[in-house]
């Protein structure tokens, strides 16, 4: 059942089954193959992020010396992005409330020991679409707070297969990823998401946007 944390960010518990999470693996696996992942890097300084990243869709989310923006192609291969995958697109039908398609699927790779810290997804030119995430392989401890920086946060646990909504007044809420948790640390072992490309004990999520409004053509940068 879904579980309201705050006003418009909404948990969806084991929204994909094992089932679906192997397929969506294997999925995210092919679109990782055309568009092999990169570590961004933060605007002016060049400080690397510890997570790396690809995207599929129309639009890719990209962080370099020059900015945040989205682009239609990979920064190092020049390549447009991969379709996204049937499955999110899905999730996006089934839980978005939103009429439009989403344009960027941004997907983070999060090896054991990683971490992002709290942010705003403010880069979209429609924020009235909100961000949807899938979570696959570890679980992770996922830190959320309000409009503000210094607002009070709490945390919950992300599990693979969990979807998580932020829209409404929660559209840009602070929010990050604390640290991956062990296996240990919970009932059941941690899925090895993407063999290959994460260790085992990774873990991967799939962030949906909105980027451009309504009626504005896809494939230009926002």
């Amino acid at each position: 059942m879904p579980v309201e944390l705050a006003p418009g960010l909404i948990h969806h518990p084991g929204r994909l089954d094992a089932a679906a999470r192997r397929r969506l693996a294997a999925d995210v696996a092919a679109v990782l193959a055309a568009a092999p992942p990169v570590t961004p890097r933060m605007p002016r300084t060049g400080k690397p992020f510890s997570v790396r990243m690809s995207n599929c869709g129309p639009l890719g989310w990209v962080s370099d010396r020059d900015g945040y923006r989205y682009q239609p192609h990979h920064p190092e291969t020049g390549a447009p992005w991969p379709a996204m995958p049937a499955a999110v697109l899905e999730a996006w039908e089934d839980l978005s409330g939103h009429t439009a398609p989403p344009e960027a699927c941004l997907i983070n790779l999060y090896a054991p020991g990683t971490r992002m810290g709290l942010h705003q997804d403010r880069d979209e030119a429609d924020l009235s679409a909100p961000v949807l995430s899938l979570s696959l392989g570890a679980p992770a401890l996922f830190r959320y707070g309000g409009l503000r920086r210094s607002d009070p946060t709490r945390s919950i646990r992300l599990m693979a297969g969990d979807a998580l909504v932020m829209g409404g007044p929660s559209r840009l809420i602070h929010h990050g990823v604390d640290r991956i948790l062990p296996a240990g640390d919970l009932l059941g072992a941690a899925e090895d998401p993407l063999p290959g490309i994460l260790p085992a004990g990774g873990r991967c999520n799939l962030t949906l946007r909105r980027v451009t409004q309504p009626g504005a053509v896809s494939g230009v940068q926002a």
